[in-house]
């Protein structure tokens, strides 16, 4: 169909079909909005992410811990990202589609980029931290499950697999993205973030925040795992997470919308560090 006839038919006179005009509207809208956040802001957003991320641990554990099953427990896990969403905290790993995307738009800077990437990874480490110390310190017995579970990511000889897991867990999280964005239903944005905890948590996969926080825990517990030990998991971790979340998702959907992300740039202003009104 061309682009003409495209018009024609929908409401709008976008070259794209009218849903996926909205969509991107409120992709790139939403990340600007980020993009353009004080450092201030995008730190107390990240902090309470982690806060967030840690609840849904606590249950996770909760339920691996009465139950054994990992199916189940990732179920449980999904609480933390629904209280994320309502919340309108920020997790490191949400941020591949919707800023990237307002970046390529001209609708912000790639220093911008980098300080919300920045600024939210480790705010949501600190966070993580914190409330991991005050989970561990409330429920000790739970110190032998949360030790194996730290123990299966950190263990992990580096391969194929594991850099399959990690990339997965980033486009796992950053498709629960896109879900929530395509939809202005809260039930249906709900159901796409209890769909992504389940696989995140359910299946292991490598996820940079998330099963930081379980080794936080273990080494608050008093396991033999180490700092470095985390640190040399996380490493490589976050690269193929970030690698997933852009490459799998986020490239295909702006080369989906090219129309619409030449339009943006055509009609950008000259400094998109300026901030918006």
């Amino acid at each position: 169909m061309s682009e003409e006839r495209k018009r024609q038919l929908g409401e709008t006179d976008a070259p794209v079909e009218d849903e996926l005009k909205q969509s991107f509207d409120r992709t790139t809208g939403e990340g600007a909005e980020r993009l353009h956040r004080t450092l201030r802001t995008v730190l107390v957003t990240g902090v309470f992410g982690g806060f967030e991320v840690g609840l849904g641990i606590m249950a996770y554990l909760a339920v691996l811990h009465a139950t054994g099953d990992h199916l189940l427990a990732g179920l449980a896990f999904s609480v933390g990202l629904v209280a994320l969403m309502l919340a309108h905290s920020e997790l490191f790993t949400e941020n591949f589609l919707m800023p990237v995307a307002a970046v390529v738009a001209k609708q912000g800077s790639v220093a911008q980029l980098a300080k919300l990437w920045g600024g939210t990874l480790l705010a949501n480490l600190a966070g993580g931290w914190v409330f991991m110390w005050i989970v561990m310190q409330a429920f000790p017995q739970w110190s032998a499950t949360v030790s194996t579970s730290a123990h299966h990511f950190v263990d992990a000889p580096f391969s194929l697999q594991v850099v399959a897991l990690a990339v997965l867990g980033g486009s796992t999280i950053t498709l629960m993205s896109r879900m929530q964005q395509g939809t202005e239903n809260d039930v249906a944005r709900i159901v796409a973030t209890v769909i992504g905890g389940f696989l995140l948590a359910g299946l292991q996969l490598f996820h940079s925040i998330l099963d930081s926080l379980l080794i936080f825990a273990a080494i608050h517990s008093g396991a033999d795992i180490g700092y470095g030990q985390w640190l040399g998991w996380f490493g490589y971790t976050t690269l193929f997470n970030v690698l997933g979340g852009i490459v799998l998702v986020t490239l295909l959907r702006l080369v989906r919308t090219k129309e619409l992300l030449e339009q943006s740039r055509a009609q950008a202003p000259a400094d998109p560090d300026a901030p918006r009104t």
